[in-house]
C-alpha cells in the first residue's frame, strides 16, 4: 500500500474486538483467521481501517491488556503467520490495519517484571514503580487503581511497592527510566516492520507519573463524573494530578511519532480522565510531531448528548484542540453500547450514524455498532470481566458490549463459533444478524455504508474545516468546508419535530440516501423525528 501520511485525516476505523468477532477453529474463541475470513464484509462497509483489540501474548487477567510478550500473537488468537495474513489481505482491500499497544503496564507474568521484581540491584530493577513504603508500612500515596482500592500492592521479594493503575496483575511501567522507553519504541518498529499501519494507543496519558509520588488531592463531590470509572467506584473522589497526565509525556510521544513517521503511520491515543480530556486530547495532538489523533469520553458518557451538549463539546474541542485532531466513538469495547446507553429508537440510530459522519474529526465505529446491537445482559455466572465481578451488581462491567459478533440467525451461536462461544451470544441479537440485515434494504447496516460513502465522496465532510457550531433547541447545526465545497449541516437530535431556516445563500438539498429533508413550500425546513438536513452550497 502506498505511503499516505494523510491517510488518517477523517478517515472511518473499525474497531475488531478479536475474542468475538469470528471463531475459525472451533474453540469458542475469536481469532486472527478469523478475522481473515470476514476482511470482505469489513470492505464492504467502505471503512479505511481496522484497529484490532490486544492478540499478545497474555495470561488473560484483563483479556489481552496484560501483555506478557509484546512481539508475539497468543496461540489463543494465532500466530505471528496468521497476523501477517490480516494485513495482506487487509491490504490487498485497500484497508489498513491498526494494533492496540498496550504501552502503559504490562502483565505481572512479563519477564521483565519478573526481573524486576527479583531484588533491588538488577537490570530491570528500575523498569517498573517501585516505592518503599512509609514509616507506618502503609503505601507511599493516595493513588487509586481504576478497578478500585489501591494502586499500590506490596511485593515480598524487594519489600516495596509497585504501581499499578489497574489490576494488581498489571505492574505500571517506569516511563522515567531510559530503557524502558527504548525497549517500548523497538515493540512499535517491531510491528510496523510486519506491515502495520499505526496503532490505538491504550490509556496513553497514563504513562508518566509523578516522580515525587505526591498525594492526589480530593476531587469535589460537584465536580465528579462516571465518564472514565462507574459512579460506585472510589476512583472518582481524586483529582488525578499526579498518578497521570505529566508534561514529559510528550516527548516520549514525539519519540513515538519520529518512529512512525517514516512508514507513514498513524496513532490515536484513548484519553482517560473525566476532567481534562479534550485539554490533553489537544496537547497530544497538536503539530506534527506529537500523536496524529486522540478521543476523550465526552461522546462515551452516560447521557444521550442533547443539542446543547454536542455543541458545547464541539466548542470546547475548537477552544482547547484547535490545532489537534480528534477521533470521535460513540462505542467501543469499554462502554456499554450505545443503543442501550441511550435508549434510542432505529431512527435516532440512525440519526447519529449520520451525524458522526458529518463531524470534524476521525471516526471509530465498534463492531456490532453497524447492525445496531443494544447491550447484552449478560448473568453473573456468565460473566468474565473482573471490573463487573468487582462491583457487580451496581456496575456489571463490560461484558455487554463484548458478547459475539452475530453473522447468521441460524442457531444460537450467530455463526460466531461452532463450539460455546466464551461468552453467550444474546438471543435479542440473532434477528440484527448481518445476513438477516442484508437481505433487508432498510436495515441499519446498508445505513451505515451508505453514511461512510457519503462521508468519503464529499471532502468538506471527511477533511474540511467547520464554523461555529450552533443550537436551536433540539437541533444542532453547522457548515464543513473544504476548498470550493461548502455543506450545511442540521440534526434533530429529540423525537419532536422542528421548523428550521436555512442560512442564506442558494443551497441544494442533498442526502437523499440519508433521509435528509428538504426545504417545503414555504421555503422552511421541518425536521420530523431525528430527521437530518444536508445542503450543498451552490
Amino acid at each position: 500500500m502506498a505511503i499516505d501520511k494523510d491517510w488518517w485525516r477523517g478517515a472511518v476505523i473499525y474497531q475488531i474486538y478479536p475474542r468475538s468477532y469470528q471463531d475459525s477453529n472451533g474453540d469458542g474463541i475469536g481469532d486472527l483467521l478469523g478475522i481473515v475470513q470476514r476482511l470482505p464484509y469489513i470492505a464492504s462497509l467502505g471503512v479505511d481501517a481496522i484497529w484490532i483489540s490486544p492478540f499478545f501474548m497474555s495470561p488473560m487477567k484483563d483479556f489481552g491488556y496484560d501483555v506478557s510478550d509484546y512481539c508475539d500473537v497468543d496461540p489463543m488468537f494465532g500466530s505471528i503467520a496468521d497476523f501477517d495474513a490480516v494485513v495482506d489481505t487487509a491490504h490487498r482491500l485497500g484497508i489498513r490495519v491498526m494494533i492496540d499497544l498496550v504501552l502503559s503496564h504490562t502483565s505481572d507474568q512479563h519477564p521483565w517484571f519478573a526481573e524486576s521484581r527479583a531484588d533491588r540491584t538488577n537490570d530491570k530493577s528500575n523498569w517498573y514503580v517501585w516505592s518503599d513504603p512509609k514509616p507506618d508500612g502503609t503505601p507511599p500515596n493516595n493513588w487509586l487503581s481504576i478497578f478500585g482500592g489501591s494502586a499500590w500492592q506490596w511485593d515480598a521479594r524487594r519489600e516495596q511497592y509497585y504501581l499499578h493503575n489497574f489490576l494488581v496483575s498489571q505492574p505500571d511501567l517506569n516511563f522515567h527510566e531510559p530503557q524502558v522507553q527504548e525497549a517500548l519504541l523497538d515493540v512499535a518498529r517491531f510491528w510496523l516492520n510486519r506491515g502495520c499501519d499505526g496503532f490505538r494507543l491504550d490509556t496513553i496519558n497514563f504513562y508518566m507519573h509523578d516522580a515525587q509520588l505526591r498525594d492526589n488531592p480530593p476531587l469535589p463531590k460537584e465536580k465528579r463524573n462516571a465518564n472514565i470509572a462507574p459512579s460506585v467506584n472510589p476512583y472518582n473522589h481524586q483529582e488525578h494530578l499526579y498518578s497521570k497526565n505529566q508534561p514529559e509525556n510528550l516527548d516520549f510521544l514525539r519519540r513515538l511519532r519520529a518512529v512512525m513517521e517514516p512508514y507513514g503511520a498513524a496513532a490515536v491515543g484513548e484519553v482517560g480522565d473525566a476532567q481534562r480530556g479534550l485539554e490533553i486530547m489537544g496537547q497530544y495532538t497538536a503539530g506534527d510531531d506529537l500523536m496524529q489523533m486522540c478521543y476523550a469520553f465526552e461522546f462515551l458518557a452516560a447521557d444521550q448528548p442533547t443539542a446543547a451538549r454536542i455543541v458545547d463539546v464541539m466548542g470546547q474541542v475548537d477552544e482547547k484542540a484547535a490545532d489537534g485532531w480528534a477521533c470521535w466513538a460513540f462505542s467501543n469495547h469499554d462502554v456499554v453500547r450505545h443503543p442501550t446507553r441511550w435508549n434510542l429508537p432505529p431512527a435516532a440510530q440512525r440519526m447519529f450514524a449520520s451525524l458522526i459522519m458529518c463531524l470534524r474529526g476521525s471516526v471509530c465505529i465498534y463492531q456490532g455498532e453497524e447492525l445496531g446491537l443494544p447491550e447484552a445482559d449478560v448473568a453473573f455466572e456468565d460473566l468474565q470481566d473482573p471490573y463487573g465481578i468487582q462491583f457487580w451488581p451496581e456496575f456489571k462491567g463490560r461484558d455487554g458490549c463484548r458478547t459475539p459478533m452475530v453473522w447468521d440467525s441460524d442457531n444460537q451461536n450467530g455463526g460466531f463459533s461452532d463450539a460455546r462461544p466464551w461468552l453467550p451470544v444474546a438471543s435479542e441479537h440473532l434477528h440484527m444478524s448481518v445476513k438477516a440485515q442484508e437481505d433487508e434494504p432498510g436495515a441499519l447496516l446498508h445505513h451505515y455504508r451508505k453514511a461512510i460513502a457519503f462521508r468519503h465522496s464529499h471532502p468538506a465532510l471527511s477533511i474540511g474545516e467547520h464554523d461555529r457550531m450552533q443550537a436551536k433547541g433540539d437541533v444542532v447545526y453547522f457548515t464543513r468546508t473544504a476548498g470550493a465545497q461548502t455543506i450545511f449541516c442540521a440534526f434533530n437530535v429529540s423525537e419532536t419535530p422542528s421548523d428550521f431556516d436555512l442560512p442564506e445563500g442558494n443551497w441544494t438539498p442533498i442526502g437523499a440516501e440519508l433521509g435528509s429533508a428538504h426545504t417545503s413550500a414555504d421555503g422552511r425546513l421541518h425536521l420530523g423525528p431525528w430527521q437530518v438536513c444536508l445542503a450543498l452550497k451552490t
